[in-house]
């Protein structure tokens, strides 16, 4: 899930009603203007300024919540895509944004089990992952629902586990687990912590989770969905999704997470210490603001949101960036389609992100990852 995380199904996400690192790059660039030509990123769209020399990387299906590792060698990610998984459902994979790009399947390395539904993976410190998975439970794929009560839900699969494995699949023990939903793990810099979202407490919230000891602490403990969180770069921060309803929304939420959906309709976007402490609402936008990832300077957040076209169905998802202190709203971009979960790479250099579009420019519910170069 997580990351609208994608909560569970990122191949939903794409069509939504149809979980930094990384130190400030401030050295000079190597590449002069002239060395750059425009017109041959053809993956690049018009007023993408931040970007550079778009490069796809998988092609087909559904493919999302692409994270590097801590060296920037390789990337995780979920998918469904038939050419490599043959559950039916997300499973977890590894590969290298330097290779060519191809689509062969040699590229993908299946580090997940292969069984149930998986999502929301990431890199420790030290090369190993950590993910989440229905496997212990049945190894097929869990039923899937779109809509419940007339709206737009995510299911909230009580078999969600946290699991741990070598960075090559091998070795997976469950990490974190028990009754209800626990996963949306993602890791401290510092290679201190998992912060992920549980069912635990009886709603849907922030858990964090010390490596070292075990222990565990809740950061949230207001009614509605808490999830989707990252550290920043320096470890002392933490970002996350959330919703607050109210009056009859809060009923008609809580009705839903007792049936194991939640709706992603309503979210912004917060920040806290990593104990909780200090949390402050960064974003006050309509529609679905989620995804959000610290911008390698810790000032800015780069998130994914619908606001800008609520007028036209919401059907619309671009990246943007604002300021921690919720000023400074800026489009990053522009492909007329669904582009969502962002991560910058820990050298602050490139930026990885799943988005529908592709070469032709024409309409698809493929939804691929891209890397680009970033360019502030």
């Amino acid at each position: 899930m997580r990351t609208l995380s994608r909560f569970v199904g990122f191949g939903t996400i794409a069509f939504l009603f149809s979980f930094l690192l990384g130190a400030c790059n401030t050295g000079e660039r190597t590449d002069s203007p002239a060395a750059y030509d425009a017109s041959q990123d053809s993956l690049r769209f018009e007023n993408e300024t931040h970007l550079r020399n778009v490069k796809q990387l998988t092609f087909g299906g559904n493919n999302a919540e692409a994270y590097w590792s801590f060296d920037d060698s390789n990337i995780i990610f979920q998918s469904d895509w038939s050419e490599i998984n043959d559950q039916g459902c997300d499973q977890i994979y590894v590969m290298d944004p330097t290779s060519p790009g191809n689509g062969e399947a040699s590229n993908y390395k299946l580090v997940s089990t292969g069984m149930g539904r998986t999502t929301c993976s990431y890199f420790l410190p030290d090369g190993r992952i950590v993910f989440g998975s229905t496997h212990s439970t049945a190894k097929e794929c869990p039923p899937t629902a779109m809509f419940e009560q007339g709206r737009y839900v995510w299911p909230i699969y009580e078999s969600y586990d946290i699991y741990i494995a070598n960075g090559d699949g091998s070795g997976i023990e469950r990490l974190i687990g028990g009754e209800g939903y626990d996963a949306e793990a993602t890791v401290s810099p510092d290679g201190k912590y998992i912060i992920f979202t549980s069912t635990r407490s009886g709603d849907l919230e922030l858990w964090r989770f010390e490596i070292e000891t075990g222990d565990v602490l809740q950061l949230t403990d207001t009614l509605g969905y808490d999830g989707g969180a990252f550290f920043s770069r320096d470890s002392s921060q933490i970002v996350w999704r959330a919703s607050r309803p109210e009056g009859e929304e809060a009923e008609l939420y809580r009705g839903l997470l007792e049936d194991g959906f939640v709706e992603p309709a309503a979210l912004n976007l917060y920040v806290a210490n990593i104990d909780g402490s200090n949390a402050r609402q960064v974003t006050d936008l309509p529609g679905a603001n989620w995804a959000p990832f610290f911008h390698p300077s810790g000032e800015q957040i780069i998130f994914t949101t619908n606001h800008h076209s609520m007028e036209q169905g919401g059907r619309l998802f671009d990246l943007f960036l604002i300021n921690t202190d919720g000023t400074g709203l800026e489009q990053v971009t522009y492909s007329g389609t669904f582009d969502a979960f962002p991560m910058f790479s820990f050298d602050g250099t490139r930026i990885a992100f799943s988005s529908n579009r592709n070469v032709a420019r024409t309409e698809t519910r493929d939804t691929n990852v891209f890397v680009a170069e970033w360019v502030d």
